[in-house]
């Protein structure tokens, strides 16, 4: 299915639950999937003003949309919201878990705080939403689709990150198990993974830096968030895809910094 060409059920499009979806990639996803027609249930914990707002500006462009606060650490606040996004829009078809946490863990400095924070907003979190949410695609014969973002250095890992690098590491399986465990209760329910390069750079990041970032890919570019609401997009609408962990990355996670040269190598 095509941008704009998703399934409607009757006349009522398709509902999308993105976490974290107050700012930054998680809000880009959720605009590019309201511009495709989807009723958006936008989700913030500490960001819930601003979550208010970007519905606000949802609905001034045509789409259904909500904010809707809960602290994904505590399962009962997950419980109680896809509750109410179940009972606000009547179904959920979408859930994106974007929300994440991101710090420098340096073994030297880290903390026992700092583990159990990484772990329970990138992993546990991502499990509690999507069992949750599953609860209620079980019940519709139209299933639907989970998409879990996870990240690229989980491939090549950058020092100084391990905790974080661990807590991102485990969606891959999580995302497998979960395409396995919930088919086998509605084979229409689908679970992937993007696993993004860097989109969003630090504003205040050095040239040499940034050009360094662009260098390590094969395409010779920074990312954006819109690839990666692009791959989103492509893995809830693609019927036949499941338990997929697709990079969009730019090749960055191949590419070892320089070409191979056959004729010298030869």
């Amino acid at each position: 299915m095509s941008r704009g060409q998703q399934r409607t059920f009757g006349n009522i499009p398709p509902v999308a639950i993105v976490t974290g979806s107050a700012k930054r990639v998680g809000k880009v996803i959720a605009q590019h999937l309201a511009a495709s027609g989807y009723r958006i249930a936008v989700h913030a914990n500490h960001s819930l003003d601003e979550a208010k707002q970007f519905a606000e500006q949802l609905k001034e462009q045509g789409t259904e949309a909500s904010a809707f606060q809960a602290d994904l650490t505590d399962e009962s606040q997950i419980k109680d919201l896809i509750d109410y996004v179940h009972w606000y829009f009547g179904r959920i078809d979408v859930l994106v878990n974007s929300a994440s946490i991101f710090f420098p863990t340096p073994l030297d400095e880290l903390t026992e705080e700092d583990v159990q924070s990484l772990f329970n907003v990138n992993t546990f979190a991502v499990l509690n939403c999507s069992r949750w949410a599953a609860e209620r695609m079980v019940e519709q014969e139209t299933g639907g689709a989970i998409v879990n973002i996870a990240d690229w250095s989980i491939v090549r890992p950058t020092k100084d990150f391990s905790a974080y690098i661990a807590s991102k590491g485990a969606l891959p399986t999580l995302t497998r198990s979960l395409a396995i465990d919930l088919a086998a209760r509605n084979p229409a329910i689908r679970v992937n993974a993007v696993l993004p390069g860097q989109v969003l750079l630090p504003e205040d990041v050095s040239d040499k830096k940034r050009q360094a970032a662009i260098d390590a890919t094969l395409v010779k570019r920074l990312g954006e968030p819109e690839d990666v609401a692009q791959a989103v997009q492509f893995l809830i609408e693609s019927p036949f895809v499941t338990g997929v962990c697709l990079p969009v990355d730019g090749g960055r996670t191949i590419f070892g910094g320089q070409f191979y040269d056959a004729s010298v190598h030869g």
